[in-house]
């Protein structure tokens, strides 16, 4: 598997998480984040028992090659 570091939070204190990685065999982002622990916004969600949720900070959809450069809502 070959991972590409797309980048580290900047913010973070002592270049920790979060970190965004590009594998470049399967074309997915892999994000490295908080894990979300929160009940109340977890069942807003619909996620199968096989899947979690991270959360990252929104300044880190910068490290996202398809960013939409408008900053538009979507963003």
């Amino acid at each position: 598997m070959a991972l590409r570091k797309l980048g580290k939070d900047p913010e973070s204190p002592s270049g920790g998480s979060p970190t965004v990685y590009l594998d470049e065999e399967t074309d997915n982002y892999l994000v490295q984040g908080w894990k979300v622990l929160d009940q109340e916004r977890l069942a807003q969600m619909d996620i199968p028992g096989h899947e979690t949720v991270v959360e990252i900070p929104r300044r880190m959809v910068q490290f996202f090659l398809e960013v939409k450069r408008d900053n538009g809502p979507d963003v």
